[in-house]
């Protein structure tokens, strides 16, 4: 599992995407957001302000689980 390592108290979800490199710009965040790809702590989210937290577990459908520290 991938570490992902933030120095803020969170991060918004569509700007962690972007921040780990799985998707290049806000839109392709929300897109895969909204198609229900995204998976925080083994919940769908479709909300791309979600606050994310270190130690949330992130997970994108057919592509990666990264953990946020």
């Amino acid at each position: 599992m991938k570490e992902i390592k933030i120095e803020t108290e969170f991060i918004k979800l569509d700007q962690l995407l972007k921040f780990a490199g799985i998707t290049d710009t806000g839109g392709q965040s929300k897109i895969i957001i909204n198609d229900g790809l995204v998976k925080v702590n083994g919940e769908v989210i479709n909300a791309r302000g979600k606050k994310i937290k270190k130690g949330d577990i992130i997970e994108i459908k057919d592509m990666e689980s990264f953990i946020v520290i």
